[in-house]
């Protein structure tokens, strides 16, 4: 497995690589949801093909009172997790390597980067996407996984793609989940035991809301929304919602929608915010949720 950790190492390492070559960026602190992402990475590289992974904590897209500084970095243990999973490269920028002079150009996200995500995090988005066509600038991949639970960056992603003519497969990868239903999330290490107990009720809040497909919108929303009511507790909810899968637009309750919908929700536990969602398809006999 080949580290590099500056622009011209990536380069020299990137020309003895095969193809397809199939990127998994993330923010290190890997876990088992990352490790996942690995394995399909590896599958989607074939025999003839390498995996590159990027590890790297991006700046842009956190705001004055995140948690940038706080952020868990464990680049040991993430190097030997890239190993075990057969990486070919793993990619390990500083930010002075990243952004060696200030970024002036940025990508817009559009209307689909304003709203959820968006509206509790402004300028989340940009950072986002900005230090992901930077690394699709510099790596140069054929393919990039990126994980299902993080549902409106994946459709961005693959917006900026298309729209910028990038001929860069984006692919994703199902969400992983502790026993109790929890989804793997760096930030899960900032939970306190009770906290911990009580995060799962999110998953149970989906969970619920996918099983009443069969009503349309409002019953599916309402349905989640009852369990939040009666175990949420802890939780300071910012938004539960649906959003097309396609083009994470907004389905409203009343709406007689046709076709795959992610059930979103972001939420505050203690000082902490998760995310996690569950796609569901209205107007199918299958409403299970394909997470």
């Amino acid at each position: 497995m080949i580290i590099a950790s500056t622009r011209a190492e990536l380069t020299a390492a990137r020309e003895k690589l095969g193809a397809p070559l199939v990127l998994v960026p993330t923010m290190g602190a890997l876990h088992d949801g990352h490790r996942a992402l690995l394995r399909r990475a590896r599958e989607l590289a074939g025999p003839g093909g390498a995996v590159a992974v990027s590890i790297f904590v991006n700046p842009l897209q956190f705001g004055p009172n995140e948690d940038l500084d706080r952020y868990p970095r464990t680049l040991e243990d993430d190097l030997a997790a890239c190993e075990a999973e057969g990486a070919d490269l793993v990619f390990t920028p500083g930010v002075g390597e990243m952004y060696p002079q200030e970024q002036l150009v940025t990508v817009d996200p559009g209307p689909p980067g304003e709203i959820f995500e968006g509206e509790f995090r402004p300028g989340f988005f940009r950072g986002v996407l900005t230090v992901v066509i930077k690394l699709f600038s510099l790596v140069r991949p054929d393919i990039a996984v990126f994980g299902q639970k993080d549902a409106q960056q994946l459709v961005l992603v693959r917006r900026m793609s298309a729209d910028f003519g990038l001929g860069i497969e984006v692919e994703a990868a199902p969400t992983v989940r502790a026993a109790d239903g929890l989804a793997l999330s760096s930030r899960n290490k900032y939970l306190s035991e009770q906290e911990r107990m009580a995060a799962p009720a999110l998953y149970r809040a989906l969970s619920a809301g996918a099983a009443t497909a069969g009503g349309g919108p409002r019953a599916v929303l309402d349905a989640a929304g009852r369990v939040l009511a009666d175990e949420g507790a802890l939780f300071a909810v910012d938004y539960l919602a649906l959003a097309d899968a396609r083009s994470y637009e907004p389905v409203r309750d009343d709406e007689d929608f046709h076709g795959p919908a992610v059930l979103a929700i972001a939420a505050r536990i203690g000082s902490t915010r998760l995310i996690d969602n569950v796609v569901i398809e209205f107007g199918t006999e299958r409403h299970a949720a394909g997470d």
